[in-house]
C-alpha cells in the first residue's frame, strides 16, 4: 500500500542578527531595502509556507541570536510563528549556535506550534493528518560541536518516511549510518544537495538572504514534496531581495566589445535578466594577464563612479561594490633579472611570496611616524593567509606599476 503523499517547508540560518555586509557607500534609494533585507526574506518564507499550503514547517538552526537580534528580531520571529500556527502549521525547529535555547529570553514564551528539539539527545516526533501517520521526524538541537553527532540519532525502525533534523557539519557516509529518507540540515549559508543512490536525500537550504560576497548567488528555502511511492523532489525557491555577485573580466573581452564601459553594461544586462527583480550588489575583478598593460589601464575609479551612476539607481538596482585589479601571477623573467630597482624590487616579493604567508611579520614594518591608529596596527597584525597572500601581490603590482614610470594607484576601489 502505497503512503500518503506530502510537503514541507525546510528552512535555516535565518541570522536576523547580522545586517549585509561588504557595503562601504550605497545610494539612499537601497539603504531602507539592504537594511530590511533579511527581514522580508524570512517574511517571504511564511507567507510561502502558507500560500502553499505545507504540511508543516522544519527549521534547521541560527534563526537568530536573542541579545544581538532585539526585541524587533524577536518579535518578527514570533509574528511569523504565530501567522504558521493560524494557519494550522506546525513548526520543528533544531536549534544551531546561535539560536541555542539557553540564550532565548526566560519571559518569552513560544507559540504552541513550534516544537524546539533538546540539545542532549534527539527526539522522535510522528507527524499525523486526518489522525493517520504521516512521517516521523527525528530531531536535536546542536549541543555545542560543530559536526553533527550521527550515532545519537539512531532511533527505533519505523515503517514511517523518517526525517533527520540537524545543525552543523556532516558526511553522506556518516549520514548513512542512520536509513532515514531526507536529512534537513543546517548551519551553511550556501545551499547544496546530496542525493545517494539508494534514494535517501540530504540537503542544506542555506540561508534565506546573502550577507557578504563570501554567500554569492541566490538563497532562499525549500519545498520538499514526498510521493506515495517515497520519491522525493527538492524545489528551490528564492526570497532574497538582494544578490551578491562576483563577476570577472578580462582584457579580451573589454576589446571584443569595444572597451570597459559597454563590457559592464553587457554583464549587468545579463545579470538582470537571471536574476529579475533581485538587486544586485557587484564586484567586479578585472583579470590581466599581460604585465606590460599595467600602466596603460584606465582611471578604474572613474569607471566605477561611472557604473554606479548608470545602473546604480535603477529599479532594480545594480550597484558596483568594488572594482579591483588582479595582479599578474607572473610577471617577465627580464624584468626580474634585471640589475635596476625594479629588478631588485621583484626578486625581494618573490622571496616573500616563496615562504609560508603565516611567517610574514608586518609588525616591524608598521613602525612610523606620526604611528598608525591602534585599529589599523591590529588589524594589519590579524590578516589571515589568504589577505596576506592578496596584500602582498597588490603591493608587488602597485610597486611595480611605480618603478615602471606608470600611476599607481590601489586599484581597488569601492
Amino acid at each position: 500500500m502505497a503512503d500518503e503523499s506530502f510537503r514541507f517547508l525546510h528552512a535555516s540560518d535565518f541570522h536576523l542578527e547580522r545586517p549585509l555586509t561588504d557595503l562601504d557607500d550605497l545610494p539612499d534609494s537601497l539603504r531602507d531595502t539592504i537594511l530590511q533585507a533579511p527581514r522580508s526574506a524570512v517574511s517571504s518564507l511564511v507567507d510561502a509556507a502558507i500560500s502553499e499550503d505545507v504540511d508543516f514547517v522544519i527549521l534547521s538552526g541560527d534563526l537568530l541570536q536573542p541579545q544581538s537580534a532585539g526585541p524587533y528580531g524577536i518579535s518578527l520571529l514570533l509574528e511569523g510563528f504565530d501567522c504558521l500556527r493560524e494557519a494550522g502549521k506546525q513548526v520543528y525547529w533544531a536549534a544551531g549556535i546561535v539560536d541555542d535555547e539557553d540564550l532565548w529570553p526566560t519571559a518569552i514564551n513560544l507559540p504552541e506550534n513550534v516544537i524546539v528539539f533538546p540539545k542532549t539527545q534527539a527526539q522522535s516526533i510522528t507527524t499525523r493528518r486526518a489522525e493517520q501517520p504521516l512521517c516521523r521526524i527525528v530531531g536535536r538541537s546542536c549541543d555545542g560541536n560543530a559536526a553533527v553527532d550521527v550515532p545519537s540519532f539512531k532511533v527505533d525502525f519505523s515503517n514511517l518516511f523518517t526525517i533527520g533534523v540537524a545543525y552543523g557539519q556532516v558526511t553522506a557516509e556518516t549520514l548513512s549510518e542512520c536509513q532515514f529518507n531526507y536529512w534537513a540540515l543546517g548551519g551553511s549559508h550556501q545551499r547544496s544537495i546530496y542525493e545517494h543512490p539508494s534514494g535517501w536525500v540530504a540537503a542544506y537550504c542555506g540561508t534565506p538572504q546573502g550577507r557578504s560576497l563570501d554567500e554569492v548567488g541566490e538563497h532562499g528555502f525549500q519545498i520538499v514534496e514526498v510521493d506515495g511511492d517515497r520519491s522525493i523532489r527538492v524545489q528551490h525557491r528564492n526570497v532574497d531581495s538582494c544578490c551578491y555577485c562576483r563577476v570577472a573580466l578580462n582584457e579580451q573581452e573589454i576589446v571584443s566589445m569595444g572597451g570597459i564601459e559597454n563590457l559592464i553594461g553587457d554583464k549587468i544586462y545579463r545579470l538582470q535578466n537571471e536574476h529579475g527583480s533581485q538587486h544586485l550588489l557587484i564586484a567586479w575583478e578585472l583579470e590581466l594577464s599581460d604585465p606590460e598593460k599595467l600602466g596603460a589601464m584606465k582611471d578604474l575609479e572613474h569607471v566605477l563612479d561611472w557604473a554606479r551612476r548608470e545602473y546604480g539607481a535603477g529599479e532594480p538596482a545594480a550597484w558596483s561594490l568594488s572594482l579591483t585589479l588582479r595582479s599578474p601571477d607572473l610577471y617577465p623573467k627580464a624584468w626580474c633579472e634585471e640589475e635596476t630597482i625594479l629588478g631588485d624590487f621583484l626578486r625581494a616579493s618573490a622571496k616573500y611570496q616563496n615562504v609560508e604567508s603565516r611567517s610574514i611579520d608586518l609588525r616591524p614594518m608598521l613602525t612610523q611616524s606620526p604611528p598608525l591608529h591602534a585599529a589599523v596596527t591590529s588589524r594589519l597584525t590579524e590578516l589571515s593567509e589568504s589577505e596576506l597572500r592578496d596584500a602582498l601581490q597588490n603591493a608587488t603590482r602597485v610597486g611595480v606599476e611605480w618603478l615602471r614610470g606608470g600611476a599607481a594607484d590601489g586599484r581597488q576601489l569601492g
